[in-house]
């Protein structure tokens, strides 16, 4: 690959490109987390931060199914926008560097974070503020798309193999710590700008604040990231291949063996995501409808739960480099399948309704269902060889969430034959019984060299 993409070239004492040094991993490592927990904070934005102040964007005047289609879409506009992005910065990742995309992906979602931060109101220009939030928010999910598509291969290629397991947990980590930190910002604003009827302080300007702050570290970030982290050692030394249509990596990882392996990663990672979101977005709700916590506890149990979570993460990440990748990921599908639905079912029942017995059921659902996890980040950087790599983890970790997006519409079929508060358990198994297969399809990948070289090592 051409060295002039490679980024600053390496301070003294440390490694060549093909051998990195401790100092280069570490920086690489950092700003991969970095980036995850930047990215993720921005996706949380509308979902708590802005959620106190819907009354800003509320469209008046309309029918309520008209209502519920325009949330639909505030929420759905970044989850299409991912894959897009996915694909597109994938693609160029893989022929252009890794580091570059990074840069430029970041910047991206960080002006677009600060657009919305900047938007008027309904009352202030009608249904062209409920057009250009949506229309941002699915820009800022393309942007997002490119970040993970580019930093996490790079560090995971920069990582010697013996602690490629334990890096993809501490990549990882930057989803729990980045829902902890917008939620206890979040509440701590409430605290002293509250939020009320469409005049109240934190609906007219409050909200702003967390997207500045999400905009801010999204930039900063960028501009640490372009400065400290240089281009991925195994990218810098992989051979070139002739730029021309046919060799674009986005096709090349869809045909023959690579189209296989993409496919199994799809339904791994299809499984995964049906389990997340019945964590994410059904089991708070049910929380406040069948247990009565209130918002208040709601909140608190899902900052306490998301803290132990970086444990978990953590300790997936190490022990999947012990016992090897695909059995953590047959285990978590197998808790997810078997025994997550024990507990969740007694709280979709409304079998306990103490805060202190919901807490601790709610806690174990959060971590069973977060141990594969751990691991699948490096898993599937590891699935794929150098010149597809970016494409292959990009696509594969965001096109795995478009079916159980759609996982309100599985509830209204599935409430047709069952009481619908149980619907979600259904949904749940269904996660865990595809992430088993997708599991058993593949390979163990714990062992593989991420050499430009190693195009048949998985």
């Amino acid at each position: 690959m051409s060295q002039s993409l490679a980024g600053p070239p390496a301070p003294a004492g440390e490694g060549s490109a093909g051998a990195p040094s401790a100092r280069r991993t570490r920086k690489a490592v950092f700003g991969a987390w970095l980036g995850f927990f930047a990215d993720l904070f921005d996706i949380y934005l509308p979902v708590i931060a802005l959620a106190p102040a819907s009354a800003y964007f509320a469209a008046t005047g309309v029918s309520e199914s008209t209502q519920s289609a325009i949330s639909a879409a505030v929420f759905a506009a970044t989850l299409v926008g991912r894959p897009l992005g996915a694909l597109l910065f994938g693609n160029l990742a893989d022929r252009i560097g890794r580091r570059r995309i990074t840069v430029i992906s970041v910047t991206g979602f960080g002006v677009t974070t600060l657009a919305i931060g900047l938007l008027p109101g309904y009352q202030q220009i009608g249904m062209t503020a409920v057009v250009l939030l949506i229309a941002l928010r699915f820009i800022d999910g393309v942007f997002l798309g490119g970040e993970y598509s580019s930093a996490t291969p790079l560090a995971l290629e920069a990582s010697p193999k013996h602690r490629r397991g334990l890096y993809g947990g501490v990549i990882a980590t930057g989803f729990p710590v980045a829902y902890c930190s917008i939620a206890l910002l979040t509440f701590g604003l409430l605290q002293i700008i509250p939020a009320g009827g469409i005049d109240s302080p934190y609906v007219q300007w409050g909200w702003r604040i967390p997207f500045v702050i999400g905009a801010a570290i999204s930039v900063g970030f960028a501009w640490w990231y372009a400065r400290n982290v240089e281009e991925s050692p195994v990218f810098e030394t992989a051979p070139d291949e002739p730029d021309t249509p046919a060799k674009t990596p986005v096709r090349e990882l869809l045909r023959g063996r690579t189209g296989r392996d993409f496919l199994q990663v799809f339904v791994l990672t299809t499984g995964m995501w049906f389990t997340s979101y019945m964590l994410t977005a059904v089991l708070p709700g049910l929380m406040k409808t069948q247990a009565g916590l209130s918002p208040t506890q709601v909140t608190f149990t899902l900052i306490i739960a998301n803290a132990l979570v970086v444990l978990v993460y953590l300790g997936g990440g190490l022990l999947s480099q012990r016992l090897g990748r695909r059995p953590l990921l047959i285990a978590g599908g197998l808790l997810c399948a078997i025994i997550v639905p024990v507990p969740y079912t007694m709280i979709a029942g409304g079998r306990v309704t103490s805060f202190g017995g919901v807490l601790v059921l709610a806690v174990a659902i959060t971590l069973l269902i977060s141990v594969p996890w751990g691991c699948l980040t490096t898993y599937l950087n590891e699935r794929f060889r150098t010149g597809v790599r970016a494409s292959g983890y990009g696509l594969g970790y965001s096109l795995g969430m478009v079916v159980p997006a759609f996982y309100a519409f599985f509830q209204t079929g599935l409430g047709q034959v069952m009481p619908h508060r149980y619907t979600a358990v259904a949904l749940l198994v269904l996660g865990g019984l595809l992430a088993v297969t997708g599991a058993l399809l593949g390979p163990e990948t714990r062992d593989v060299d991420m050499t430009a070289e190693s195009a048949e090592a998985a």
